[in-house]
């Protein structure tokens, strides 16, 4: 295990969260709900039936887990809740009840109503089917109007950002944002930074200019991005339009835009697009042997977190770690 792992497992045994796996029918979770509560990660809810649960894994140690089975209990309360938050969109009472059957909303409710700190899901969920009750009933954070994602990438040189460690966002949600969205990228990845790499953030917005050394839409999409998140938040340390070797190459940065307090020591790089983003770190996971940990899920008021369908055990108790640091 990597040195940032074992801090984010050490800082999240200390923050002491309850998380929801909604998928307790599925052997690679219930697994891994073992692991977290045996190394202390976090309290964990299970959805699911106990009986059920114990044919899936016979093995399976599940003291000091709570398990929950939302289709024998009484969901009045949390359909109640539903409906009043959903009701202005046209939603009925029976339609809350219904959604509430769906492991994903009855977890996601669990979180809004105060039961949990965070969620993780999507072993067996698609990112549709996770993200759509999470921006219906926890929605965005103040401030913030689009979700988003970030990987954290370890690099072996160490050459780059913190100790080799840098935040790459947007690698998997938005396609084309707008500047506002990538506004908003910018601000939930600068929390992701301080929240799980414990680093403190310096926040490039990446174009294929520099400070005005190309002439296009797509750089003044940046510019436009780059100013808003200075007027959202003035303390941060962001700069942009700047091109990747302006924003981590020192020499570079001398060269082309010395005065930047960003420029050649950037550790948090904001891409364009989901095209150059998504290229971007898989080009670094791959050529620089980097170990790539996500997609994180940010920008939600309280934090839910989207697993691959192929993800393996290891990487539900990781990321639940994230998110209890996420929770704090």
């Amino acid at each position: 295990m990597n040195k940032l792992l074992e801090q984010i497992k050490s800082d999240a045994k200390k923050a002491n969260k309850t998380i929801v796996l909604p998928e307790g029918n599925d052997e690679r979770v219930i697994r891994a709900a073992e692991i977290i509560t045996k190394e202390k990660l976090a309290k964990v809810i299970l959805i699911g039936n106990a009986e059920e649960i114990k044919k899936i894994c016979p093995s399976v140690n599940l003291d000091g887990i709570k398990i929950v089975d939302h289709k024998s209990i009484d969901i009045s309360t949390y359909a109640n809740k539903l409906y009043e938050l959903r009701k202005d969109k046209g939603m009925t009472l029976d339609e809350a009840k219904e959604l509430l059957k769906k492991e994903m909303y009855f977890g996601v409710m669990l979180v809004k109503m105060g039961e949990a700190d965070g969620l993780v899901g999507g072993a067996c969920h698609s990112t549709g089917d996770m993200l759509r009750p999470g921006l219906q009933i926890v929605k965005t954070a103040p401030g913030i109007k689009t979700v988003s994602s970030c990987f954290i990438m370890i690099c072996p040189e160490k050459k780059y950002g913190d100790e080799g460690v840098l935040v790459f966002a947007d690698c998997a949600v938005n396609v084309m944002p707008d500047a506002q969205q990538l506004a908003d990228i910018a601000l939930s990845s600068a929390e992701s930074a301080k929240a799980i790499a414990g680093t403190t953030p310096r926040v490039a917005m990446l174009s294929f200019s520099t400070k005005g050394s190309a002439k296009h839409e797509c750089a003044s999409k940046v510019i436009e991005a780059t100013e808003l998140v200075k007027k959202a938040n003035p303390t941060l340390q962001v700069d942009g339009e700047l091109q990747l070797d302006s924003a981590i190459v020192p020499s570079v940065a001398q060269l082309k835009c010395k005065e930047s307090k960003v420029a050649g020591k950037a550790n948090v790089l904001i891409f364009p697009d989901l095209q150059s983003g998504n290229i971007g770190y898989k080009l670094v996971e791959r050529l620089a042997n980097a170990e790539a940990i996500g997609p994180i899920c940010q920008g939600f008021n309280k934090p839910l977190n989207d697993l691959s369908r192929g993800c393996s055990i290891e990487d539900v108790v990781n990321v639940t770690a994230i998110t209890a640091l996420q929770a704090k």
